[in-house]
């Protein structure tokens, strides 16, 4: 089968990461085209191919699009963007076409997704199979019954189907989206997406570069793309200079690759001989399979790292929305994780709850991790997408 996958990031890397591994499963047997029209981002050697559009992406209050490139005006971006997805819908033909997040979020991005499901339904394009890749935990809306019946409109006249990257057992749709049962197209669980821990070596392996002892604690802090979460570093940073000197600990801190450059430059500035500082880098899991702790924000795709990892977290929330915070509350009683509050990062106090965390075992999840391949059977599985049954 043809596949086309649309991912429209707008802030952080999450979404694309995760469409990515969604991408990667598909191409093992499928021709996978991954859509993107964001912040660049590094693109990896792989059996999915890229279509990029012009660059898009939200300001920082989330109100308006702007041109990811400087001077460029927004109206012709959106026009080019309109001309290269029917260009390409037309010559590629896919079989699938995969959206993720839309209709329950990009609304900004409508512009040019309505002509191409609308076109597919209508005829005026290729027929193909019109589905939606959703994650697990939507962020809130002032009026939450308008944007449902929205929600609804779209997903039940102009989809045939519904894949949710989430285990029900710990996080179902109706956690944020009432209105679930009004969903008329066939819609699946997958499990959480997260690249599998295929090699336990990796961690093992990142240790000994580091020339850590069976003794050393590696702790790890990040806070994914970087373009929020700065003070979670800083704190770090000064927390680690008042963990108890009879721990002996190597503190890595991992900024991204869209925060700010001086960023590095300040946080070497806090320096002492028990931290390192990085950039953003492509084997971040193994780092998190060779540590003792981490400490992040509590993103989709580093949430899940983490289960994979069964490393245990301290996990601070962006503010601006529930998403995060509702998510580090699912797995508090089952995974080793405890969450930072903003008063906790206060240096005295974060160090506290560095020393209570670093000896605690490691831990595996008893959530289901194996979404990227489940998605790959699903969308393979015609029969999958003909009834309203649901799993």
């Amino acid at each position: 089968m043809k596949i086309a996958c649309y991912c429209q990031h707008v802030l952080g890397i999450g979404h694309f990461h995760r469409s990515l591994e969604i991408c990667r499963a598909l191409a093992e047997d499928h021709d996978t085209v991954m859509i993107l029209g964001g912040p660049e981002v590094p693109l990896p050697k792989t059996a999915v191919r890229f279509l990029k559009l012009p660059g898009l992406q939200m300001d920082k209050e989330f109100r308006h699009l702007l041109p990811c490139q400087a001077g460029s005006e927004l109206e012709k971006i959106k026009l080019e963007r309109k001309r290269q997805l029917f260009a390409f819908f037309t010559d590629f033909q896919p079989d699938i076409f995969l959206v993720e997040l839309y209709p329950f979020g990009r609304k900004a991005f409508a512009f040019e997704l309505d002509p191409i499901l609308n076109g597919i339904g209508a005829g005026s394009l290729p027929p193909c199979l019109r589905l939606c890749s959703l994650r697990d935990i939507l962020v809130e809306k002032k009026d939450k019954q308008k944007y449902e019946e929205r929600v609804l409109h779209i997903l039940n006249t102009s989809f045939e189907g519904l894949l949710i990257h989430s285990d029900p057992a710990f996080i179902p749709l109706e956690t944020s989206f009432e209105r679930t049962d009004a969903i008329t197209v066939p819609l699946h669980y997958t499990g959480f997406i997260s690249p599998p821990a295929n090699n336990p070596r990796r961690g093992i392996d990142i240790r000994q570069e580091l020339e850590l002892r069976a003794d050393d604690k590696l702790i790890v802090a990040s806070i994914g793309g970087g373009s929020v979460g700065a003070e979670l570093l800083h704190a770090t940073a000064d927390a680690a200079a008042l963990v108890d000197a009879k721990e002996s600990i190597s503190v890595h801190l991992f900024t991204g690759p869209y925060s700010d450059p001086e960023l590095q430059d300040e946080l070497a500035k806090r320096g002492n001989d028990r931290i390192t500082i990085h950039d953003f880098c492509a084997n971040f899991p193994d780092w998190l399979q060779g540590a003792d702790l981490s400490i992040s924000m509590a993103g989709y795709n580093t949430c899940m790292n983490l289960l994979t990892a069964g490393v245990p977290a301290l996990l601070y929330p962006f503010g601006q929305n529930r998403e995060q915070r509702l998510r580090v509350s699912s797995f508090l009683a089952t995974a080793p994780f405890a969450l930072l509050e903003p008063v906790d990062l206060a240096p005295a106090r974060l160090a506290k709850k560095i020393e209570k965390m670093l000896h605690l075992p490691k831990q595996k999840s008893k959530a289901n991790l194996n979404g990227a391949i489940s998605t790959a059977q699903l969308i393979g599985a015609p029969h999958a997408w003909t009834s309203k049954d649901q799993s």
